[in-house]
């Protein structure tokens, strides 16, 4: 580490509410947003570990707000898992407050920076190495949504704002395609076409929150299986991470989401399309984890309904996708020409092959509501 930056980082630690020595720190984890650092401090002849993390301001513009949505959400989440006789300290994120009170601390270059409270002897993965990875998941994320049933989300600032407006989504693609600024349009006739078919599938849940079918829950956004601390002696999960993008939303684009990124068979930029599909023993796997996570906190028509989620999160992704590639690759960062092609190509493969599984996929989900309810 550069010697500006360790001082950089060693100051910004010392805003916060620590009685143990600073020994060092280093870059922790794969995260791409903010920087992240594991620090370890020495208390009493013990070593104590903290996580460091500056703030990505291109990314949320707006720190203030995206601490205060996690303050309140945490808050919430420690006084349920305590009245359900959970440990506070390690099931949810844990702020360390700076010296002066606050849950975040902005220094003189104007970066924000935060702390939180390691949690001890667990992990996280970044892929599905078995199906009980993917059910513990499930239940967490479920649970999630358990905890915060009866939170306001309506309270919650959009760290993010319209991030799952599919509909608006629809037309920022049209806009991309008619100026078709990069000249790539004629190349991805069959892609544009593919989304033009499907405007009702983006119109879908916009729809349904226009006529306010479906309650307006706290959201994680982002519920890939690398967002849940799993307990490594256990094996069950027990907290769930990186709650800048926690907002109000729906249930099943939490669903829908972590089906898209855990049960497709390939990876997202796979060019050989017939790798890819909606794998149903996985499908299954974290249906029937979710529900049971939920514990009943879900309405029948939102359980109904996860199908659809799984197609719309899909569908939105690509279709962003294919957005970015139509406007020069702008937005999503890519490693070769066609990546964001490439990327587009296997959700669009995922959407059709969940419409040719779609009896399947509504048989599961009655299934496992009819067994847990």
């Amino acid at each position: 580490m550069e010697k500006n930056k360790k001082v950089q980082i060693e100051r910004a630690a010392g805003q916060f509410e620590e009685s143990g020595l600073f020994v060092d720190a280093r870059p922790y984890g794969n995260g791409h947003i903010n920087e992240t650092y594991i620090l370890t401090y020495e208390e009493s002849g013990k070593k104590i570990n903290t996580i460091l993390q500056k703030i990505n301001k291109k990314v949320f513009p707006k720190p203030e707000e995206v601490m205060e949505n996690i303050a309140n959400v945490t808050a919430h989440l420690k006084k349920k898992i305590a009245v359900n006789g959970g440990d506070p300290a390690r099931e949810t994120l844990n702020i360390i407050p700076t010296k002066d009170g606050k849950n975040y601390y902005l220094d003189d270059n104007g970066e924000y920076w935060r702390e939180y409270v390691f949690v001890t002897n667990a992990t996280s993965y970044d892929v599905v190495k078995d199906k009980n990875d993917f059910y513990q998941s499930a239940v967490s994320f479920g649970n999630f949504q358990c905890l915060l049933a009866d939170f306001p989300a309506e309270t919650l600032h959009e760290t993010i704002p319209q991030f799952h407006d599919t509909r608006k989504r629809f037309a920022d693609f049209r806009k991309a395609v008619e100026e078709d600024i990069a000249g790539r349009a004629a190349e991805v006739q069959e892609e544009i076409q593919f989304v033009l078919d499907r405007e009702n599938v983006a119109n879908y849940f916009s729809e349904i929150l226009d006529k306010k079918e479906l309650p307006l829950r706290v959201t994680h956004n982002d519920t890939k299986l690398n967002n849940i601390m799993i307990d490594n002696e256990t094996g069950k999960g027990i907290c769930v991470i990186d709650l800048d993008t926690v907002m109000p939303g729906l249930a099943v684009f939490d669903f829908g989401d972590s089906i898209r990124f855990g049960a497709s068979t390939a990876a997202e930029d796979e060019k050989d399309l017939s790798k890819v599909s909606c794998s149903m023993e996985l499908f299954e796997c974290y249906v029937k984890g979710f529900l049971e996570g939920c514990n009943g906190r879900l309405t029948s028509k939102e359980v109904a309904l996860m199908p659809m989620g799984a197609k719309v999160m899909t569908f939105e992704c690509g279709m962003r996708f294919l957005t970015d590639y139509l406007q020069g690759d702008v937005y999503f960062k890519i490693h070769r020409k066609e990546h964001n092609l490439d990327r587009c190509r296997t959700q669009f493969a995922l959407v059709a092959d969940m419409e040719r599984k779609w009896d399947q996929m509504t048989a599961v989900i009655r299934k496992y509501a009819n067994e847990i309810g």
